[in-house]
């Protein structure tokens, strides 16, 4: 079984852009990782939060390139409809580069209300720039000398995206899916795979074994670090530590409700419900969230084990090196081969 990192950086206050120590502890606690054992790290791409979230994950990574030497170094995801094809694919190829082709490029469509409403791009529009940016992307990495592209949002002429990328013919493209059909979809156009932040471990075997079969089917051999499967992880010794836990998460979740959802009265066909309500969030945090001793946590990856979960992310929203440490120290080398 592999672990690695997934979330964000965030500076202290979006209102004092020159504090950034919090930023640099977060690369710090991406170092220690590796130095711990973990093998990857994914960075989400959110905007318009209002408490510091740091928006550039390529630039993050391109950073992270030069301050680690093995992490694979992943987003989850870049939301394509938002970015221009051409420069989002230079910038992506100049990451593998400068980490020596060590890049994941996991890319989506989005599903934030609030950040569509700040880009002032209506969610309806998200399907079709998502497919043409990616098509745009596998054309770039793949074509043999200049090409042109007349789309449907974007238009280039005889151009040359370069550098081009380390890995041959491109970096590995990560997708997220959840439904047994769009992860069938994900293996047959040739995606990894990023499951859903819930679910049993035998739920989420299931949804493995969904992805192996499609992936075997098309002729090719199954990596089972092609599926990554993110849960958050707290660390907490007592009762009082473990309720408190459970409460910092139902908040965090509650913020990204509050940004995702339209405000009362806007109507989004394409919006996607981040979580259902409050018994929701608290299932989530109950049955899904890795919370609690040592002991109890490798109990509960056992059981990811077992059921066919190779490939782990973790999210740590407060990024405590201290429960960083624990896990590398004494969890971690119970699953190491």
């Amino acid at each position: 079984m592999r672990f690695g990192l997934f979330g964000g950086a965030r500076t202290s206050l979006g209102a004092q852009p020159s504090d950034s120590q919090q930023l640099y502890d977060f690369v710090d606690y991406v170092t220690e990782a590796e130095e711990l054992g973990f093998e990857s790290v994914f960075l989400v791409e959110h905007h318009f939060t209002g408490f510091g979230q740091i928006s550039a994950s390529l630039n993050l990574l391109c950073y992270l390139a030069a301050r680690t030497t093995r992490m694979r170094l992943g987003t989850a995801v870049m939301v394509l409809p938002w970015h221009n094809p051409a420069l989002l694919t230079e910038q992506a190829a100049t990451v593998d580069v400068l980490s020596n082709g060590r890049l994941d490029l996991g890319v989506g469509r989005g599903y934030r209300y609030s950040e569509f409403a700040g880009f002032r791009m209506s969610m309806d529009e998200a399907e079709s720039r998502y497919q043409e940016c990616l098509s745009f992307i596998k054309k770039a990495w793949t074509a043999d000398g200049r090409f042109s592209h007349d789309g449907t949002w974007w238009h280039y002429d005889n151009v040359v995206i370069e550098p081009a990328p380390i890995q041959r013919p491109h970096p590995p493209l990560w997708i997220g899916a959840n439904s047994d059909a769009s992860i069938e979809n994900a293996a047959k156009d040739g995606f990894n795979l990023l499951l859903a932040q819930h679910g049993t471990p035998e739920e989420c075997g299931r949804k493995v074994a969904i992805f192996r079969r499609a992936v075997e089917a098309m002729g090719r051999t199954f990596d089972p670090y092609s599926v990554g499967t993110t849960r958050a992880f707290h660390m907490a010794h007592t009762v009082a530590e473990r309720e408190r836990q459970h409460e910092l998460r139902i908040r965090f979740l509650r913020t990204v409700r509050q940004l995702s959802d339209p405000p009362p009265g806007v109507t989004a066909s394409s919006h996607a419900r981040a979580f259902a309500g409050e018994d929701d969030m608290k299932q989530h945090t109950e049955t899904d969230t890795l919370i609690g001793t040592p002991e109890e946590i490798i109990s509960r990856l056992k059981d990811y084990e077992a059921a066919g979960v190779q490939h782990l992310l973790l999210i740590d929203v407060g990024g405590s090196r201290e429960s960083l440490r624990i896990f590398g120290r004494e969890i971690l080398p119970h699953f190491r081969a």
